[in-house]
């Protein structure tokens, strides 16, 4: 096939690429804004020749338009999105466009190119939109979400997404576009922006810099280590049921202060030599007020894609953080270059007025 693949230079994007890219002949067209947490870096093997990238923006109904016209992709993967919680808590504007509007805009132009393919490739055409499961909002203590949990959004940032993927399903049932959902759990691993939980805890450690834990650390994530999580997303859009959702999770729940104490283990053994002034990693961790609108829980029931895509996440969290800890410590210039820009490693999500052009 030949895949576009938005976002294809993000975090889960690049990992999706890299997968198909190393272990498939599909053809990836790759559409990226190259936004702060864009980075072709990401990608190793950019220069394959099966791999071609796009410097666009969702936001550009034309610039869509063309590169449909252009590459005439068999199957897109949305994966475009603003994507942090402290950021639409600070800025909401930017997630409402990019994954409200920019959303709307993909499936209108997908919409617009499906009609137009002849009888057998409008078969087999594909719109995969990959979503979160935080549309869900706070679990609670027990239990599991299902594809049939209702939606009940707490941030600016899961409102948005909820709202995308209440637009893909619509265009699905009014339009009849052949689209598949997927909703996933917490992703970490290799080539993580160093703003998100786990990154910034490995890098924070490493520079004797404090390890901020919001409210009493007890917030529960179920964590999937990407790699797992792109073979589950090309499984889906090869091989998925045209309107299903598949609710992905890496069957790893932990409290975001036992994950914060296990990276810490598994630096005493990785990176012994510790910063000046620091005994042990552990002692770095700071109790820091809690964001506002911070769910208490969420965890995956994934039994649906592994029943009937047979798919199965390969990596526990205590091999995936290792892998995790271990690459970060290895690719210092991947993440050197991104601390050399705008983001430093500083608190998001306070709160604080940052009105977008776009308000």
């Amino acid at each position: 096939m030949k895949i576009l693949i938005t976002g294809g230079a993000g975090f889960i994007g690049s990992a999706v690429v890299r997968l198909i890219l190393s272990h498939t002949e599909h053809r990836v067209i790759n559409l990226d804004a190259l936004t702060y947490a864009g980075n072709l870096e990401s990608i190793p093997i950019a220069e394959h020749p099966c791999h071609c990238f796009c410097h666009e923006d969702i936001r550009n109904f034309e610039a869509l338009r063309s590169v449909f016209e252009i590459h005439q992709p068999d199957a897109v993967m949305h994966l475009a999105a603003e994507s942090h919680v402290d950021r639409s808590i600070d800025g909401p504007a930017e997630f409402v466009q990019t994954n409200i509007v920019g959303t709307y805009n993909i499936l209108e132009v997908s919409r617009e190119y499906w009609q137009g393919l002849d009888d057998n490739r409008k078969k087999t055409f594909r719109f995969h939109h990959i979503s979160t499961d935080e549309v869900y909002g706070d679990l609670g203590e027990k239990g599991l979400f299902t594809e049939t949990t209702a939606y009940d959004p707490s941030s600016p940032y899961s409102a948005s997404k909820a709202s995308s993927d209440h637009l893909v399903r619509a265009w699905h049932r009014t339009y009849g576009l052949p689209v598949l959902v997927t909703n996933c759990s917490n992703n970490y691993g290799p080539y993580h922006f160093p703003e998100k939980l786990i990154p910034l805890m490995i890098l924070n450690a490493i520079s004797g810099k404090p390890l901020p834990v919001y409210g009493d650390g007890c917030q529960v994530r179920d964590w999937l280590y990407v790699e797992d999580h792109a073979r589950a997303l090309l499984k889906v859009v090869c091989d998925g049921i045209v309107g299903e959702t598949y609710n992905i999770g890496g069957f790893n729940e932990r409290r975001n202060i036992e994950v914060v104490r296990e990276i810490c283990g598994v630096l005493e053994e990785l990176a012994p030599d510790k910063p000046d002034g620091v005994s042990q990693y552990e002692d770095l961790i700071t109790f820091v007020k809690d964001r506002p609108g911070h769910d208490i829980r969420y965890a995956i029931d994934a039994r649906k894609i592994q029943v009937e895509l047979g798919w199965q996440p390969l990596e526990t969290f205590e091999t995936g953080i290792r892998k995790t800890v271990q690459w970060f410590l290895e690719n210092k210039t991947w993440w050197q270059r991104i601390q050399s820009g705008a983001y430093q490693g500083q608190r998001l999500g306070l709160g604080v007025q940052n009105r977008s052009k776009h308000q």
